[in-house]
């Protein structure tokens, strides 16, 4: 299964590691020091110009525009079928 991270982007649910809030990248020393040393090793995709959300792959990192929420819910949506009995 795949999950759409915005734009034209979408991923295999299953080589997420980490959806993380884009406020820690501005506002957590860690978080970017961890995003700095994995530009040696991983792409880093932008996919707009907004970015509220880092999503962490096996073999890149997106910057999303879309909400951390957002994307949570949609990651739950295609583990939790939804039964519609009318």
């Amino acid at each position: 299964m795949f999950i759409h991270l915005g734009e034209n982007v979408v991923v295999p649910i299953d080589e997420i590691i980490a959806i993380l809030d884009g406020q820690l990248y501005h506002s957590s020393t860690i978080v970017q020091e961890f995003i700095y040393g994995q530009r040696k090793s991983k792409e880093i995709i932008e996919i707009s110009t907004t970015m509220k959300t880092i999503v962490v792959t096996i073999h890149d990192i997106y910057f999303s525009p879309l909400a951390s929420m957002t994307l949570k819910k949609r990651a739950n949506q295609l583990f939790d079928p939804v039964v519609n009995i009318d």
